[in-house]
């Protein structure tokens, strides 16, 4: 879609993209719902590639840490995944993406490891939002930020 000025085609495949997403946004919902318990869910999302298509799959839901497994057969069962090879690939391709993240956050450095997730989790946040807030660099960000961290974390 041209960004200034789209073309009333352009707006109509919009429109049915957003439309369909929806659709299949109530779908998913409505599906997941009924389910309980640890498990799967039904998640949406789009191909990928330029004419994008709204899809469904069936994945762990990692926005609701109690429908999680919480052991590796627990895993196995849940996904019915019981070859050891496929296993050890999530496993890699897991690491691999949690250490992308880690090492690509440009506040990850100034975390004490220490310290609770959620307070590791916040911290980044808010050392983010007031860089980007105030147009100072992170390192002066945290500065101003990580003393009343660790203050807290004394107590």
């Amino acid at each position: 879609m041209s960004d200034e000025n789209p073309t009333p085609a352009e707006i109509a495949v919009a429109e049915a993209k957003a439309k369909a997403l929806t659709a299949a946004k109530v779908e998913a919902d409505a599906t997941n719902a009924a389910r309980s318990g640890k498990g799967m869910r039904v998640l949406v999302g789009s191909t990928r590639g330029r004419n994008t298509q709204v899809i469904q799959y069936e994945a762990f839901d990692e926005k609701q840490p109690t429908t999680l497994p919480a052991s590796l057969s627990e895993f196995m069962d849940l996904s019915k995944v019981q070859d050891e090879p496929t296993i050890v690939r999530y496993l890699v391709e897991g690491y691999n993406a949690d250490s992308l993240a880690n090492a690509s956050d440009p506040s990850a450095e100034f975390v004490d490891k220490s310290w609770p997730e959620d307070v590791q989790k916040q911290f980044k946040i808010v050392v983010k939002n007031y860089a980007n807030a105030t147009g100072v660099s992170i390192e002066d960000a945290v500065a101003l930020i990580k003393p009343g961290i660790v203050a807290s974390q004394k107590k």
